[in-house]
């Protein structure tokens, strides 16, 4: 769950996810799947032994939520969010599905402010900005995507195969991703992101104007 993870849910949630080679989520085919399959195998469970052996995150996600916290007639809004199965193993498959719409053009500089809790004890406590993961502020979503797809390379999947965005601006409208099947593989995460409840909120804003706001909550269980 990398900086790019939560730039997606801080902003790319409004309107849609974009995968990336770097954010740790990766659009698979069933046919890639068992291609793939036989001569991964034996490297996938060394893998396996040595990260969760590691203490790097192996487990499970579960009890995933979401809302919007924007005001009433907020520009960008999460209309629908799937997620299955739950809970979602780490690594393993899972599905999404996703639509949103914004009112408005939403172009360079695009700030997101995070903020992330986790519960300690039953109480919610601040985690603060650590190496861009945590509460963090971040000056424009619109560089950090271009630095995941530049400039004239497609977008990916499923994004592509759809037709939808992956770079700034996003033209007003709507936006929708039916339901596409995912890999979620293991993550390099801190030790203090590795098991338990978290919820974190994330504000949308251009031109020091609020557009959009999404509260997500989830459980991380490590192995």
């Amino acid at each position: 769950m990398d900086k790019v993870i939560f730039l997606t849910l801080g902003l790319l949630f409004f309107i849609i996810p974009v995968t990336s080679s770097t954010s740790g989520l990766k659009k698979v085919s069933k046919a890639q799947t068992k291609q793939q399959t036989a001569n991964q195998e034996v490297t996938l469970v060394w893998a396996v032994e040595r990260y969760c052996i590691d203490g790097v995150l192996c487990g499970q996600l579960l009890g995933f939520d979401w809302k919007n916290c924007g005001a009433p007639d907020a520009p960008a809004v999460l209309k629908t969010l799937n997620v299955s199965p739950d809970p979602v193993s780490i690594p393993g498959d899972m599905q999404a599905s996703v639509s949103g719409s914004t009112s408005v053009e939403l172009a360079a500089p695009l700030a997101v402010n995070v903020t992330l809790e986790k519960e300690v004890a039953g109480f919610w406590v601040h985690v603060p900005c650590v190496e861009e993961l945590g509460s963090c502020h971040y000056k424009d979503a619109c560089d950090l995507l271009a630095q995941l797809v530049p400039p004239g390379q497609a977008c990916p999947e499923p994004l592509h195969t759809y037709g939808l965005p992956c770079r700034c601006p996003f033209k007003a409208g709507s936006y929708s991703l039916p339901q596409s099947d995912f890999y979620l593989p293991i993550m390099e995460l801190p030790s203090w992101l590795t098991n338990g409840n978290y919820r974190f909120q994330g504000v949308l804003g251009m031109q020091d104007k609020e557009l959009g706001c999404l509260r997500v909550s989830l459980s991380l269980r490590s192995n």
